[in-house]
């Protein structure tokens, strides 16, 4: 039997369906910019574009002093 998904997991798929939102309007940002302008706790931003990039949704790069995250091919629609 599997357990229905728990509020924390609903609250994270929601989050990142804001990620994908803000990644579509804008293109490419710094974890640090998409962190602060995505209106969730940090910790669920964070767990939000784990779930994305899990599912190849967006790519995540290392610049000299930041992260920057993007949609990936697979996660434009």
């Amino acid at each position: 039997m599997i357990a229905p998904p728990s509020e924390d997991v609903n609250v994270i798929g929601s989050v990142a369906g804001r990620i994908w939102n803000y990644l579509n309007d804008r293109g490419a940002v710094t974890m640090t910019q998409l962190t602060r302008e995505v209106d969730a706790p940090r910790d669920a931003v964070m767990q939000g574009v784990g779930w994305l990039a899990r599912e190849g949704k967006v790519t995540i790069s290392r610049t000299a002093r930041s992260r920057q995250i993007q949609l990936s091919e697979n996660g434009c629609m």
